[in-house]
């Protein structure tokens, strides 16, 4: 049976929802087409959230990652919509997305979008890329 691009986004309880830690992900497969030429656009996801009570599912996070493929948009514009979903689907206490897109006519495309939960008054631990060789590209990391 072939796993088929799902918006459907799931998540699970959260092992220790009375704790405030940092789950981090890099997703460096994303694709999505130029809504203007139709020609691929290619980056790299940097996905951090303080969960609450839910925590997102990652195989469901790479088929609705997978379902952008064949669809134009524009970076802004997606990177909002992912957040957006994101924190649909798991209601966390803090939410941040970072998309950074490779080479488009000469330009490089960083996108930041960022959620807190109300009354939220926590702090992230310090950034921990270490496995990314790209870390450095994302603004306030290195």
């Amino acid at each position: 049976m072939t796993t088929q691009p799902s918006r459907q986004l799931e998540s699970f309880d959260n092992p220790n929802p009375e704790r405030d830690y940092c789950i981090r992900m890099r997703l460096p497969e994303f694709t999505c087409l130029c809504p203007k030429t139709g020609q691929p656009d290619f980056g790299t996801l940097y996905l951090e959230y303080v969960p609450d009570a839910h925590c997102l599912e990652l195989k469901a996070l790479k088929l609705y990652i997978w379902s952008f493929r064949d669809e134009g948009h524009f970076h802004e514009a997606v990177t909002n919509r992912m957040l957006d979903d994101f924190v649909a689907a798991v209601a966390p206490r803090f939410m941040r997305l970072t998309a950074v897109f490779n080479v488009r006519g000469g330009v490089y495309t960083h996108v930041t979008a960022e959620h807190r939960a109300p009354g939220w008054n926590g702090t992230l631990p310090p950034a921990a890329w270490h496995d990314d060789p790209n870390a450095n590209a994302v603004p306030g990391r290195g």
